[in-house]
């Protein structure tokens, strides 16, 4: 093709041609190397399959319940990207992606799972003397070039990731009117969705290790950290400003989602609890409004007011980028939750049927009041039979102050 401009030529063509050109050059370069990447990836997918999955199952070192929860659907995985690489040797990046799509649900399963089947592998390399020999031969072939069975199988994982910016690539270089174009934005969006779960799949797993920590952290099983929807925000030491007029003392504070807990150090003496704390006080956050206070310390820092229903606290720090740190994430959790809960009153309202009967509503109204009259008395009943006999001065003055605060005691 020649580039020459002639006089007849109209203006803009060579400019709008070597702008097709530069795209063509770029789309080319990113083709070959999702070519040469997708064939590494399916020998590798083959090693873990012939070398791993099914030679564990004829010799059945691992019972098949464990087998299938270490090694998941990528089997399955296997076949299906075997398929997509013969489409893309063959040049129909569009066609294999458009075919390879629809079995993503596999992909789905397989990242899901991988953290359950690292746990598993964990515990079978711990206990299964017979698997963790047979591991350690397969590795040693010179197929798998050192790699590990732990590295292999988060290949699925990491060929998302890739997948997504290979096909962002092809979009961004391949003209509207290709006839390839449609096919692979389709395939951008759904590899883009299961990006989109395994980084939120990620977030949670690392917010169930800081729940996990935490609860670590707490002496005793009273104190529950671990519950359904609960996300850990930060933690950190802040000193407890008194109403009447005593020394402030330093208390550890671990913010949530929905609860700020204020917890104490255990004696260091303790002989098994000497790095832990102990659970106070749990201050539900739904509505809790927060303040910046200035001018009530000498150095540089402040005072954080947090008004609940029944309480008030008063946290000061001296440094103040750490003050202005809890301010914005304790405004943030709040602002949250508060949200969250407007948006389900509205969902609940608008599902809410409409009852023309009005004597099946005081049915209704009675057996409620009735059921949660005796919930109350129940509650009322464990919440005696469960009090403590005794408590230390100290602690009797914290719990007098939370009882008459309306937050939870621990």
């Amino acid at each position: 093709m020649s580039f020459f401009s002639g006089p007849s030529s109209p203006p803009g063509c060579t400019s709008i041609q070597e702008q097709r050109d530069r795209w063509e050059r770029k789309r080319s370069r990113t083709a070959k190397e999702l070519v040469q990447t997708e064939q590494r990836y399916c020998q590798q997918l083959e090693l873990i399959n012939t070398y791993f999955v099914e030679i564990l199952k004829a010799k059945g070192t691992l019972k098949p319940g464990i087998r299938e929860s270490i090694f998941s659907s990528i089997k399955a995985i296997h076949s299906v990207n075997q398929s997509l690489l013969v489409h893309l040797e063959n040049g129909y990046f569009g066609r294999g992606f458009d075919q390879f799509c629809p079995h993503l649900n596999l992909y789905n399963t397989y990242v899901d799972n991988i953290y359950n089947s690292s746990k598993v592998l964990r515990i079978q390399l711990k206990k299964n003397k017979a698997f963790r020999r047979f591991k350690k031969l397969q590795e040693e072939r010179p197929e798998f070039n050192d790699q590990r069975l732990e590295d292999l199988l988060q290949l699925p994982v990491l060929r998302i990731d890739q997948y997504k910016h290979f096909l962002q690539d092809l979009a961004a270089n391949t003209s509207p009117d290709h006839p390839e174009f449609q096919q692979i934005a389709r395939a951008v969006d759904a590899v883009c969705e299961v990006s989109q779960r395994i980084q939120n799949n990620t977030r949670r797993h690392e917010n169930h290790l800081q729940l996990c920590r935490v609860q670590k952290l707490l002496k005793g099983r009273k104190t529950k950290v671990l519950a359904a929807g609960r996300w850990y925000i930060r933690e950190g030491w802040l000193k407890m400003v008194p109403t009447k007029g005593k020394e402030a003392k330093p208390k550890m504070f671990f913010l949530f989602s929905d609860i700020l807990l204020q917890a104490k150090r255990c004696s260091p003496l303790h002989p098994t609890n000497g790095d832990k704390f102990a659970g106070q006080h749990a201050y539900p956050l739904q509505d809790c409004s927060v303040e910046k206070v200035f001018g009530h310390t000498r150095s540089q820092g402040g005072l954080l007011s947090l008004t609940f229903p029944k309480a008030k606290l008063l946290l000061m720090s001296n440094n103040q980028e750490e003050l202005n740190d809890w301010y914005q994430s304790l405004i943030s959790a709040v602002r949250k939750l508060q949200n969250k809960t407007n948006d389900f009153q509205r969902d609940d309202s608008s599902r809410r049927p409409l009852h023309s009967d009005g004597e099946s509503n005081n049915r209704k109204r009675t057996m409620v009041s009735s059921d949660s009259t005796e919930r109350a008395q129940r509650s009322a009943g464990e919440w005696e039979s469960s009090a403590p006999k005794r408590l230390k001065q100290s602690d009797a003055e914290d719990s007098a102050a939370s009882s008459s605060s309306g937050c939870v005691i621990l």
